[in-house]
C-alpha cells in the first residue's frame, strides 16, 4: 500500500511501513518494530508502539523482513549469456532473474575472452544504464590475466599475462563500467596491478596457481578479494598452503564461495566460514544454457556443465541462503549477512546497502518461515 502524509517543497512525500514477525537488521533481530520508507529510503526503525495511530501498516505473518541481497558474481539468466549477446535485453533479463531470487543488486561477470566481447559487453552495460536499467552495479571481468593450470571451464587458447597497453587499454574504455577484475597473482606484475588499482577497481585473485607467498605478496599490493575459494586455484596443503591457505590467513582480504553444494561440499564451507568469519561472502556464479560462443554450457541437473566440465551453478542468491542454513549450518542471521551486508561492503557500498537503519536505502526481503521470498521491496 502507499501513503501520502503531506507535502514536502510542493513535492509529495510517498511513506510506507512495513512489520513482520521479526526484523533483521544487517546486526541483530528485533521483534515488534516497524520499518518506515519514505522516497525509497528508510525513514525510521520504530516500535510499534510508537507508530502513529492514523498509518497503515503493510504486515507479514510469520515472516521475516531483512535487507536485499547483492551477487557480485553472475553471467547470464533466460537462455542470454551476457557474452554470448552482449546487449541491454540480456541485462534486464538478468535483473529479473536477480530479483527473483531476492538480488536488487548484482556483478554481471564476463568470463575469458576475447577483446571484442569485453568491449562488446561494456557497451552493453552503457546502453542498459542509458535505458534506465537499474541493479547492474557494473561489470566483473574473469580472466583472461589467469593461470592456466586453473583454468577450470575457462578457453585455454584466450589465457594469456597482459601488457602494460592492454590493460590500459580496457580500463579506459570500460571506465566507470568495470567493478572488478578477477586475475592470477603470479601472473601479473605489481606495475599491471597498480595501473588497475588507479582505476579505483576492485581486484580479486582467481583461476591461479599461485604459491602462499605469491598470494600473500598479491594482497600486499592491493588485492582485495579471492574469486570463489577452493575452485580453481592452488589448494591448501600442509607444505605449500597455496591460495586457499594464504586467503585463510590474510586478516582483512574477503572471499566468494559459491554454496550449491556442487562447486564446494558444505563442511567446506562451514570450515571456511569458522576461518574467514565475516570476510565470506556468497555468489551464486549463475550461467544459463548456450548454444552459441565459445562456452557451452549444459544443464547437469542443478549446476550447468561446458565440455564435460563443472562450469557454472544454476544458483540464486534465495538457493543460496537456505543451503548456507540448512546444509552448512551457518546461523541465518549471519548467512543474510553473507548474502547482503558483506558483498556491500566488499563494494564499499555497506554506508546505504545491507543494513535496515536509518538513511540506508529500503532494499528489504519478505521471506517465509521456511526462507522462500514472499516479496521484494525495492
Amino acid at each position: 500500500m502507499q501513503y501520502f502524509l503531506g507535502a514536502t517543497r510542493n513535492k509529495m512525500s510517498e511513506i510506507k511501513a512495513y512489520t513482520a514477525d521479526h526484523i533483521f537488521t544487517g546486526e541483530n533481530w528485533l521483534k515488534d518494530h516497524v520499518v518506515i520508507v519514505e522516497n525509497s529510503n528508510i525513514k525510521e526503525l520504530i516500535p510499534s508502539s510508537a507508530m502513529p495511530g492514523d498509518m497503515v501498516v503493510e504486515a507479514f505473518n510469520d515472516c521475516i523482513i531483512a535487507p536485499a541481497f547483492i551477487d557480485l558474481q553472475i553471467y547470464g539468466a533466460y537462455g542470454k549469456l551476457l557474452a554470448v549477446f552482449p546487449e541491454a535485453d540480456s541485462l534486464f533479463k538478468l535483473n529479473k532473474y536477480c530479483r527473483k531470487g531476492g538480488a536488487v543488486y548484482c556483478l554481471p561477470a564476463v568470463a575469458t575472452n576475447t577483446k571484442d566481447v569485453f568491449y562488446k559487453c561494456i557497451d552493453a552495460v552503457k546502453d542498459y544504464w542509458g535505458q534506465k536499467g537499474g541493479g547492474i552495479l557494473g561489470l566483473h571481468i574473469e580472466g583472461p590475466w589467469i593461470n592456466p593450470a586453473k583454468r577450470g571451464a575457462h578457453i585455454e587458447k584466450q589465457i594469456h599475462a597482459p601488457t602494460k597497453k592492454e590493460v590500459e587499454e580496457l580500463l579506459e574504455y570500460g571506465k566507470g563500467v568495470i567493478k572488478m577484475i578477477t586475475l592470477a597473482p603470479e601472473i601479473c606484475s605489481k606495475e599491471i596491478l597498480e595501473i588497475i588499482l588507479s582505476h579505483n577497481i576492485i581486484i580479486s585473485a582467481g583461476h591461479s596457481n599461485a604459491t602462499y607467498k605469491e598470494a600473500m605478496e598479491g594482497f600486499k599490493n592491493g588485492i582485495r578479494a579471492v574469486t570463489h575459494i577452493y575452485n580453481a586455484m592452488s589448494p591448501l596443503q600442509h607444505r605449500e598452503p597455496g591460495l586457499v591457505g594464504a586467503a585463510f590467513d590474510h586478516p582483512s582480504v574477503m572471499a566468494c564461495i559459491i554454496p550449491d553444494g556442487h562447486h564446494v561440499d558444505y563442511a567446506a564451507i562451514r570450515i571456511a566460514k569458522k576461518i574467514m568469519g565475516e570476510r565470506l561472502f556468497a555468489i551464486t556464479d549463475a550461467v544459463t544454457e548456450t548454444t552459441e560462443g565459445i562456452y557451452l554450457h549444459k544443464p547437469a541437473g542443478d549446476k550447468y556443465k561446458a565440455s564435460g566440465i563443472l562450469s557454472g551453478s544454476a544458483l540464486t542468491m534465495n538457493k543460496a541462503l537456505q543451503n548456507l542454513v540448512d546444509h552448512a549450518g551457518i546461523e541465518l542471521g549471519e548467512a543474510l549477512r553473507m548474502c547482503s551486508l558483506y558483498p556491500a561492503r566488499l563494494m564499499k557500498l555497506d554506508n546505504k546497502l545491507g543494513k535496515i537503519e536509518k538513511g540506508y536505502s529500503a532494499k528489504l526481503l519478505i521471506l517465509d518461515e521456511k526462507l522462500h521470498l514472499v516479496k521484494l521491496v525495492s
